[in-house]
């Protein structure tokens, strides 16, 4: 039997593929890229957002197509991760196409919904809250020099727009000791960078040790030596402590690039959002953050359009993301997603309103963006590779950019770093987007 994979969504998502992948493999069914070839198909899902899960279900649509046999041979199509774990039956229901559905929850039991399909059998299985450990097999599917690793599932934070704690369930974390494991062993394997996720990796440890322990989790994880950068993403202000940003500054091997979901920064829109910080702590945070961390990177993401939001609430977002010049700004109009308690709000904002305003925010970031890569020419930066253009052009990130997420480095008249190499750039150009540079001099 041959399985094929389409992961969806997040990064949190995908380390969810890897681990069924590896269990899978145990199965000693063979692992395929073309769907065509695959007699098992899963797709795992997003539903965080409307356009999340309309790709979603298109997604699983396109794969149904492979149970033609004049175009594959699926035996099985099965829908795996946050959509499953949020319609359930409901789900199943709608779309005859799929044989079964396993929730976000239910990871570990992959191989029991694969053959209970293959025997003609629909179910849907959701499983109980859970988060993987060290010992569970994984198939990373991220280049080999770089991993994720989810140090925490679910989220307590209840923001009035998110769907997520609905989904994934309450905060959980892992055991410290459990996560440095799972890294000397991705290190064993060749990984250079670790990228650490959770939906609220601040708050990390706060249900298990008593109070959030980030800093001491990147203390036990920088004494790995085959490590060379530790990323931290999705770092939620509220417990953004004073000794985390000591660690974030003297670790040499923490890259210094911080990511902030804010959401807003008008102090009326972050409470009817049920977010626990204000602008003004916001702003304290920000600057605490820039002093003590010489050159930290710092990218947060805003959303426009949430019930009630004034055009005077805007223009004060509008007029902090000038101010505070991010490096890198994720936009988002909002989605009114059922179940949350943003979607029975009042005054929910025009849709054509909310476009408008997510195009004049992304107008003020381009520039912003523009004129900080302008300004790192001439600097040199280390690099990792990440591949090659058509013509054979390296292209990777530095330290100020996150993978798939951030814009890249190409570097020009290189003709011998291979994906994975780590090289010195001298920044020639700097774009909206990317940068152009060369190999350095030693």
């Amino acid at each position: 039997m041959k399985a094929g994979f389409v992961s969806l969504g997040c990064s949190k998502n995908l380390v969810d593929t890897e681990v069924m992948l590896g269990l899978i493999k145990e199965r000693s069914i063979e692992l395929v890229n073309d769907p065509a070839e695959a007699d098992i198909l899963i797709v795992n899902t997003c539903a965080f957002i409307q356009s999340a899960k309309e790709e979603s279900i298109n997604t699983i649509l396109n794969m149904a197509e492979y149970k033609d046999p004049t175009k594959g041979h699926c035996k099985t199509l099965i829908i795996a991760g946050c959509l499953g774990q949020r319609y359930g039956q409901e789900l199943l229901d709608e779309l005859p196409e799929a044989d079964g559905i396993i929730g976000t929850e239910a990871w570990d039991r992959i191989t029991e919904v694969i053959d209970e399909t293959l025997k003609g059998n629909r179910l849907v299985i959701k499983g109980d809250e859970k988060i993987y450990d060290a010992s569970v097999p994984r198939i990373p599917t991220t280049p080999q020099h770089t991993a994720y690793v989810k140090i925490a599932e679910g989220c307590n934070n209840r923001c009035a727009f998110c769907a997520i704690p609905l989904i994934r369930g309450k905060f959980r974390s892992r055991k410290i000791e459990d996560i440095v494991a799972e890294v000397k062993a991705l290190a064993a394997k060749g990984v250079k960078e670790i990228v650490l996720i959770a939906q609220d990796t601040t708050n990390y440890g706060h249900d298990i040790y008593g109070k959030p322990r980030l800093a001491q989790l990147l203390k036990e994880l920088c004494r790995i030596e085959d490590i060379k950068w530790i990323r931290t993403l999705y770092s939620y202000p509220r417990f953004f402590s004073d000794e985390l940003i000591d660690v974030l500054a003297s670790e040499d091997k923490l890259v210094k690039y911080v990511d902030i979901p804010l959401q807003h920064a008008n102090n009326q829109v972050l409470r009817s959002m049920r977010r626990p910080d204000t602008k003004e702590e916001i702003e304290a945070l920000l600057n605490k953050l820039r002093q003590r961390v010489p050159g930290v990177v710092i990218r947060s993401t805003f959303i426009v359009g949430f019930p009630g939001e004034t055009p005077e609430q805007f223009a004060e977002l509008k007029d902090f993301i000038t101010k505070q010049r991010f490096d890198h700004v994720g936009i988002f109009t909002y989605s009114k997603e059922e179940d949350t308690p943003a979607a029975d709000m009042d005054h929910q904002v025009d849709e054509a309103v909310m476009q408008d305003r997510y195009h004049e925010l992304k107008s003020v970031q381009s520039l912003i963006s523009q004129e900080i890569n302008e300004s790192l020419e001439g600097q040199v930066l280390e690099v990792i590779v990440e591949g090659h253009t058509e013509d054979g052009m390296p292209f990777g990130r530095s330290y100020r950019q996150a993978d798939d997420v951030d814009d890249l480095v190409y570097i020009e008249g290189d003709t011998e770093s291979q994906v994975g190499d780590v090289v010195k750039v001298r920044i020639l150009q700097g774009f909206t987007e990317d940068l152009v540079g060369e190999l350095a001099e030693d």
